[in-house]
C-alpha cells in the first residue's frame, strides 16, 4: 500500500471573544485573559488541510487539489472569512471559539464531502506561535 499526504494551505481573518456566559467577567478574564474582552479581537488564521490515501490508479492523485480548495472556500472560507465568529456563524453561537474548537468544526464540515477511503487532518493556526492539530 502506498499512501501519499497531499497538503493544501488556506487562510481567513475573523473575529471572536473566547468567554462563557455562565461565568463572571472575573472568572471569564482569570481564564482566557486579553481574549475575553467584551469588544472581541481577531487573527489571521492559517489552515493546513492534509489528506492521506494511496493515489489514484487512472489520475494518480490522491485527491484533485482545484476539488480540494473549492471545497474549503465553500465549507469553511464563506463561513468564516471577515466574520464574528460569536455574533455570526451558526456553529459558534453556543461552542466557544477556542482554535481547538474551530478546527475541530473545520473537520467536520469538511468530512462528508472528503472520499472516506481518504483521512483527513486539519491543522489550524491561530498566530505564528500557536496552532492546533485535529484530529491529534
Amino acid at each position: 500500500m502506498k499512501r501519499v499526504a497531499v497538503y493544501r494551505k488556506e487562510h481567513f481573518n475573523a473575529a471572536h471573544r473566547l468567554f462563557r456566559q455562565q461565568w463572571s467577567d472575573e472568572a471569564n478574564a482569570a481564564t482566557f485573559g486579553k481574549c475575553s474582552l467584551p469588544h472581541y479581537h481577531g487573527h489571521n488564521y492559517e489552515i493546513e488541510i492534509k489528506v492521506v490515501g494511496e493515489p489514484d490508479k487512472e489520475t494518480g492523485f490522491v485527491m484533485d487539489m482545484k476539488k480540494l480548495s473549492d471545497l474549503v472556500q465553500e465549507k469553511v472560507i464563506s463561513k468564516f472569512d471577515h466574520k464574528n465568529l460569536n455574533l455570526d456563524t451558526e456553529e459558534f453561537k453556543t461552542l466557544n471559539p477556542t482554535a481547538e474548537n474551530i478546527a475541530i468544526i473545520i473537520f467536520e464540515l469538511l468530512r462528508p464531502h472528503i472520499d472516506p477511503s481518504l483521512d483527513l487532518f486539519i491543522r489550524l493556526y491561530e498566530t505564528p506561535r500557536n496552532f492546533v492539530d485535529y484530529p491529534a
